[in-house]
């Protein structure tokens, strides 16, 4: 509810209870002439609190300002309504009935005034620290809203950069070797930046569309030479139509190919496995490490934090990954859960 709205709520509120205390009375002309004075300071009082007092006071952390302020118009306010209530009238000549001892008995009109201003005032500094509360809460999921889109897209602006120099560096070393399997690299990578520019802008894809830009990336691999490469795809693919994040798994395959030598072909090896079953997808890929250390240029090492980076903003506590590393080999195995 926005301020407005609060404060009709609960100024009428107030007019409810204070009509239902006058029809309980003998006289509900003459209880209205006594009380109307103080529900019109107390509706001046919620509205005070409401768009002067919390507002800079009491949610700028300023407590003993508010509450000295509080006090003051609290009493004051009580005091200037309880001057209008008239005074019993005295009996001569003998005691006076018995309701006019219960009059004398009862609580001063000021006691009776601050007790009720009090209550509605506190009431008011419940409803507008839930109510600020409450705000504060959406304000911090909107900004992180914002701030996990806005490093998704820095994350995705990471990968196609990445993606591209090592797809213009394979060309350029095919380019030496055959000019027809040159052309045929071009027309591959031409789908493949399709696919990241197009599909990528999407925040869900089809399954089938990244294990076919998967595929792409291999025939673009094996494009550069003649030899056959020890790499083996399994793909079991139930569901094409299934929902994934774009380029999440590209860079696994990357990594691999950075780190398993695989133009040794006799000591080398790459085995990818992507698997789906109901909502579930299981990637798997294990790769020889090259033993000889490997220079890292300015970019290496982006894909494999940028991916587990992306996970936990956009899987979290739906996915399972798992990386195993010795001497010889290379493993990687993620579980996603896309509608858990």
């Amino acid at each position: 509810m926005d301020k407005i709205t609060r404060a009709l709520f609960q100024i009428s509120f107030w007019a409810v209870i204070w009509i239902v205390m006058g029809l309980s009375q003998e006289e509900f002309i003459h209880f209205f002439h006594e009380n109307w004075l103080a529900y019109v300071f107390q509706a001046l009082l919620i509205l005070c609190l409401t768009y002067v007092l919390a507002p800079s006071l009491l949610f700028k952390k300023r407590h003993i300002e508010f509450a000295i302020l509080s006090i003051g118009l609290i009493v004051l306010f009580a005091f200037i309504s309880s001057q209008f209530v008239a005074p019993p009238e005295r009996h001569h000549g003998g005691p006076p009935p018995p309701h006019e001892l219960r009059k004398h008995n009862t609580p001063s009109p000021f006691f009776i005034n601050s007790l009720i201003i009090t209550v509605s005032y506190i009431l008011t500094i419940f409803v507008e620290t839930f109510s600020f509360a409450q705000k504060k809460e959406e304000d911090l999921i909107l900004s992180k809203s914002e701030t996990m889109e806005t490093e998704l897209k820095f994350l995705k602006s990471q990968i196609n950069p990445h993606f591209l120099f090592n797809s213009l560096n394979n060309i350029y070393a095919l380019s030496a070797i055959d000019p027809q399997k040159t052309q045929d690299s071009i027309l591959y990578l031409s789908d493949m930046l399709r696919y990241v520019l197009y599909e990528c802008e999407k925040p869900m894809v089809a399954i089938e569309k990244e294990v076919t830009y998967i595929e792409d990336f291999i025939k673009l691999f094996e494009l550069k030479s003649s030899k056959s490469y020890p790499i083996t795809t399994q793909f079991s693919i139930e569901n094409p139509q299934l929902q994934i994040v774009p380029m999440l798994l590209i860079p696994f395959v990357e990594n691999a190919f950075k780190h398993s030598n695989i133009h040794n072909t006799q000591e080398s090896f790459i085995e990818i496995k992507i698997e789906t079953t109901g909502e579930m997808i299981l990637f798997e890929i294990e790769n020889s490490l090259n033993k000889a250390p490997i220079s890292k240029d300015k970019v290496g090492g982006i894909g494999i934090r940028n991916v587990q980076k992306r996970l936990s903003l956009l899987y979290p506590e739906k996915h399972e990954l798992v990386i195993r590393e010795n001497q010889d080999t290379y493993k990687v195995v993620l579980k996603i859960n896309t509608h858990a």
